[in-house]
């Protein structure tokens, strides 16, 4: 994200720290008169000026047209998150609270559901959390049950008895018998696999040695490879997106229309998650850090959760720039850890 940070003078330090406190609490542009109300320190109003003209030129900070007053600029947020932020650990009454929410008698997907809205509802912004992988799990077994027209009902056993259902589409219609003989045929195949791996050898095998495959080895491979195609639906849960219309930077139609649609489609939101799995602990995008135009307003904290020393996924906050980071950031950190201990138990 950012590279290495100019040096501050310890008063451009602590003013920079007021403006963006008062900022984040009032979301109005703070004056050079509020900020000496707040530090409570004996400066002239022309020491605050000079320090704050300081701080603008720096980058830190901006001026809107239309006030006296200055707002954080994502440089700015960047200097203060990086250098200035005190993270206080969450209290042990809300770990208790987020430990009694994500409680050992939920499956898999509704834990990561109910992470996703406890992420939203403390926060009062957008909670996210991505799947756990499943590239680890074990193949079991398969089953095709033929549906109406070139339909079949593909049922995919893994890891611990763990069961998913996919419809698939096939090019002509395969009867009970020959869709038996396929999954007999996979199951001898690949039973004790993990699923990259049989996902791996479905590719090499499937561009190989095509030629020389008969119909039903033919068949059975692209059933099986669709079965294994990740499901983009279901890549991420995501909760409390109407939060970000309370906030009054983001409650502009055109940039609310554009957010909600990267929401929706999930690719790019998805490819900045991805981004975080191999991160070490808290990761940070503020405004235009993302790369994603539509999350110029907004900022994301995120942390890997791991299962069994695994990183299996990440979840998150998205919200304004304005964010209390010193709040957010200790928030999104217990949940990961306390979501990966929940799917442990799991395991």
């Amino acid at each position: 994200m950012s590279d290495s940070q100019p040096e501050l003078p310890d008063r451009a330090q602590l003013m920079l720290r007021s403006l963006i406190d008062r900022y984040v609490r009032d979301g109005q542009p703070v004056g050079s008169r509020t900020l000496a109300r707040d530090l409570g320190l004996d400066l002239s109003p022309a020491t605050i000026r000079n320090v704050m003209s300081d701080l603008e030129e720096l980058g830190f900070i901006s001026s809107p047209h239309t006030s006296a007053g200055r707002v954080p600029t994502v440089q700015g947020y960047r200097f203060f998150v990086d250098t200035l932020l005190k993270v206080q650990p969450l209290d042990s009454r809300s770990i208790e609270q987020i430990r009694l929410e994500l409680s050992l008698d939920q499956s898999p997907k509704d834990l990561v559901e109910s992470a996703s809205g406890l992420l939203s509802g403390i926060t009062q912004m957008t909670g996210v959390v991505t799947l756990p992988s499943h590239e680890h799990a074990l193949f079991k077994r398969v089953e095709f049950l033929p549906l109406s027209e070139n339909r079949v009902l593909a049922i995919l056993v893994t890891g611990e008895d763990e069961v998913q259902n996919r419809m698939l589409r096939t090019e002509k219609l395969h009867s009970p018998a020959e869709l038996q003989q396929a999954s007999n045929y996979l199951n001898a195949m690949f039973a004790g696999k993990d699923l990259a791996e049989v996902r791996a050898t479905l590719l090499h095998e499937m561009q190989e040695t095509r030629s020389s495959m008969n119909s039903m080895m033919m068949t059975a491979m692209q059933m099986a490879d669709q079965v294994l195609e990740l499901n983009k639906d279901e890549d991420f849960v995501m909760a409390g997106q109407t939060n970000l219309m309370e906030f009054q930077e983001l409650c502009d139609f055109d940039k609310l229309r554009k957010l909600f649609d990267a929401f929706n489609q999930k690719r790019d939101i998805l490819h900045l998650l991805d981004q975080c799995v191999h991160s070490d602990g808290i990761q940070i995008f503020i405004g235009e850090e993302s790369g994603y135009k539509m999350l110029d307003e907004c900022s994301m904290v995120t942390a890997p959760y791991s299962v069994n020393g695994e990183v299996m996924g990440v979840l998150g906050v998205i919200g304004p720039t304005r964010m209390a980071y010193e709040r957010v950031i200790p928030i999104v950190d217990a949940t990961a850890r306390l979501l990966g201990a929940a799917l442990n138990h799991k395991e």
